[in-house]
Order: C-alpha cells, then structure tokens, then sequence
C-alpha cells in the first residue's frame, strides 16, 4: 500500500539508491501518480565510497547501472540527475533548487541509512519540504509478519509458515502487484545537470570489462532472470555444487535493485502454482523469504551489527594475538592447505563472488576450525561481495557461528574434507582455482597433505612451497571449539 501524499504536489523529486530501475518502483510510481511534475536524481555517496578500496568491482557495477537508468529514464521523457558528494546535503540543496516539496525514496533498513535519512528528512522539513519512504525491496518488513502473540519471530520456519499464509490471504498475487510506473511517466521532467560523475575522479581505478563476472543494469538482471528460470526445476538440487551452474546469480541484482523481488516471487509462486519446476521454486521462494527475515530481524534487532543475536554468546573468548592474526590473513588469502576453503576463498578474491554452499563452509572453517570471532570474516566479506548486504552477511555470519537466530547448533561443525569430497566429488572447483592440484585424481584432491610425497612429486607439488600444508588439524579444532562454546552450553 502506498502512503498517501498531501494534496497534489506541484513538484517532487525521487531519490534513487538501492533500486537502480524505473519499472516497478514504488517510490517513483507514488511520485508519478500524485505530483505535476517528477525530477529523478542518483547521488554516487563520497560518505560510503571514500571507505572502499580504489578498486571495487561493486562501485562499477552501481556505474553500468545508473548509466543504464539514465539512458531509461531519458526514453521515458525525463532525466536523471547524477552528483557525487554526500546526500546530507545534496539532496537538501538540490530539493531548495527545484522548489521540491517532498522528496520521495524506498526504505533502506540499514542502521547508517536510517541515521543519514533522519538527518535529511530534518533538513528538508527547515525548507518545508516532505520526506516520504515506501516499502519496495522486500514482500513483507517490520511488523507485518507477526507471531499470534503478536511478537516478531526469531526461527524461520514458522516465520516461513506466516509470511506464506498472509502472502495466499492477499488473493490476485496483491502483495507482488507491480507498480505501473509507465502509466504515469508523462510527469517526468528534465532538469540541466552537469556532466556524468567520473569515477577516476571519485578515486577509483578502471578495471577491464573481462575482470567482471557480472554486468550491471536492468537488462542483464532480466537476462540472469530468464535463463535461471530455464534451468529452476532444477535448483534444489544444482544450488549445492559450485563447479555446476545452479544458483540464480541474482544476488548483486537485488541488492542494487536492477530487478524487483515482486517480479522474482511473482515468477516463483507461478512455477509452484502450475507445478512447473514446482520442488526446485518452491526451495528458491524460500530463499527469497529468508532475504525477507533477515531484513525484519535486523529491523527489530539492530544490535546484531556488531553482537550476537543470542546475548550468551557474547561471552564466548575468541582467538586473539599474533597467532590468530596470521590464521585469519591465510584463510583471507586462501592459504590454509584446505583445497575447498582456500578455492572459495580465491574465487572471492578474484571474482568478488562466492557460492552460497562455500559462504556457509569457509564461515564455519574461520570460525569453528580456528576459533577467529565470526565479525572478522563477517567484516572481509563486507569488503569484498560484490552482493554485500549487511543484514544477509550478518545472518549467514550468525548461523555459522552459531550465535544468530535459527542458527546451527554450537556443536555442529563442517568437516572440511567431507564437505569438499560431497559437493566438489570430481575436484573440478577446486582444479578451477587452484590449477596447481590439477594433477591429482578425484579422490586425491581433497586432502592432499595425505598423499605420499613421491604422489605429491609427481603431480607437481610441494607442501610449504607451492602450496600450503594445512595450518590446522580438523580433528583437534573440533575439540577445541566444543571447549570453546561451553560457556554457553545448556
């Protein structure tokens, strides 16, 4: 449901941030439908982009995007403004320009963004000028999927249960109606605006097209679309083994918002409905209400940025000191001698992806093998996914830990080995990045600090050389890890 805005507005202007698209919006549809005229405007944010690295695969895809949104918007008879600086007083200054009287945005659920909006919303109120937020990149937020004692709920499954019986009470696929924005596009205005922000000058390095393992932009987000939906029945299945193609690849796209999660549950619920690819969508519709859950849990749970969901667990005494900060650097640079961990870890590394099975093994490898505090690995990953989305890097950090909520069980730790011999049975993820155990047979390639040193020779490696002996034994992290999390054993 969209708010209601005060009475016809003369002029508004739409802030675009993490929904990079101009179909099915529904801050830019609200704006459309109840103002004379409508001006669109992206800021590149110095306030987050000054703490990233100069080269960030994640900066160039936000570029690919907005440039697309642009040429979009321009189609559509308008044009998008485009500024680099930070919003705190962009957005202000550039509402007292146009004479704005509200500026329109969809939710951001983050912490900081609820901070920056505060803050701005109070900067336009001096200039009496509205600041309106509509609920666009999740199904269902906040309190609208309560327990029946009417309090938030911490397990997924019943979450689950509740969010797909509201979901089916909404009747016509109400809740995943899109916004028909071109209704209204005739209200689009144009605005003269200096030339398109350069991101050499924003501080960041050019990167080669063939270095990216994804395109930005609405068009490429419907492209993955299309050919994952090929491919769904088989989802429950594939989603499991990184050397195939399984996963939707998605991810980057809903985070920026260059596609609309009413569209991809719409698209999920019609293949469950006609009974096409039905086990396989109906598994990836659960993903999508796990994204859900995760967002209400850290609306409702904001501390979980940087504690434990389950309090007790803050007593847990980490690895600390000189020996964990080299246990942690070798597992950040896929150097700890196990094949499957140091391959997803160079697969991040290279490609700014990581498979979901791997994300939730190297987690548990970092935290239950070496005993290094889940927020470091959780921090790493924020700097390097190209789909980084705090309140799904926090969840998946929490579960592995066992410190979230609906997490495994403390005592439920990955064996590394058997993890990478069921899921990697032929090695060929491994033998993608790691071409220095190419040589080895399938069986070999899992644990190669076992084989004979004249097998080892003659496929070429030498442990401590070029490649690393394990830097841990399994086995006996198990038993330290059990001690570990006896304080907060029931």
């Amino acid at each position: 449901m969209l708010k209601t805005i005060r009475p016809p507005l003369n002029t508004s202007l739409v802030w675009f941030r993490r929904d990079l698209r101009c179909f099915d919006h529904a801050a830019l549809y609200a704006a459309l439908k109840q103002s004379k005229s409508v001006y669109c405007v992206f800021i590149f944010d110095k306030d987050i982009l000054d703490l990233l690295p100069s080269k960030d695969r994640r900066v160039h895809f936000i570029d690919q995007s907005v440039r697309e949104l642009a040429a979009e918007i321009e189609k559509m008879g308008g044009n998008l403004i485009v500024r680099y600086g930070s919003p705190k007083q962009e957005i202000p200054k550039l509402a007292l320009e146009l004479q704005a009287q509200a500026v329109l945005v969809n939710h951001d659920y983050e912490p900081q963004a609820i901070q920056r909006d505060s803050q701005i919303k109070l900067s336009l109120a001096q200039i009496d000028c509205d600041f309106l937020s509509f609920k666009d990149q999740v199904i269902f937020e906040n309190d609208e999927v309560l327990s029946q004692a009417g309090t938030p709920f911490s397990i997924f499954t019943p979450y689950k249960n509740a969010w797909l019986k509201k979901f089916l009470a909404g009747g016509d696929d109400f809740y995943c109606k899109p916004y028909p924005v071109q209704t209204y596009a005739e209200k689009l205005s144009k605005y003269s605006c200096a030339e398109f922000p350069d991101l050499g000058r924003m501080g960041f390095a050019a990167i080669d097209q063939s270095e990216l393992a994804l395109q930005g932009g609405m068009k490429a987000g419907a492209i993955l679309f299309e050919d994952f939906l090929s491919r769904i029945h088989n989802y429950e299945l594939a989603r499991n083994f990184p050397a195939i193609k399984g996963p939707s690849y998605l991810s980057v796209h809903l985070r920026f918002g260059t596609v609309s999660i009413r569209h991809l549950v719409r698209e999920a619920i019609n293949c469950v409905r006609t009974g096409n690819a039905h086990q396989g969508a109906q598994v990836w519709l659960s993903e999508l209400i796990w994204r859900d859950f995760y967002f209400m849990i850290l609306q409702h749970h904001p501390r979980v940025v940087d504690r434990s969901f389950k309090a007790d667990y803050d007593a847990i005494v980490w690895e600390s000191g000189t020996h964990a900060e080299q246990v942690f650097i070798a597992w950040c640079e896929g150097k700890t001698g196990y094949p499957l961990i140091d391959a997803a870890m160079l697969q991040l590394n290279n490609t700014g992806y990581m498979h979901n099975r791997l994300r939730m093994v190297t987690a548990c490898f970092l935290v239950k093998d070496l005993g290094i505090d889940w927020r470091w690995g959780e921090r790493y990953f924020a700097l390097h996914l190209n789909d980084y989305d705090l309140s799904a890097n926090n969840g998946g950090w929490q579960w592995a830990a066992s410190t979230g909520c609906d997490a495994q069980p403390y005592f439920r730790i990955f064996n590394p080995i058997t993890q990478s011999e069921k899921f990697d049975p032929q090695g060929k993820f491994i033998r993608r990045y790691l071409p220095i155990l190419a040589r080895l047979e399938n069986k070999q390639i899992h644990a190669p600090w076992m084989l004979s040193s004249s097998v080892l020779k003659q496929a070429g490696i030498t442990l401590g050389e070029n490649y690393s002996e394990p830097i841990i034994a399994h086995d006996e992290a198990r038993k330290t890890t059990l001690a570990r999390y006896a304080v907060v054993k029931k």
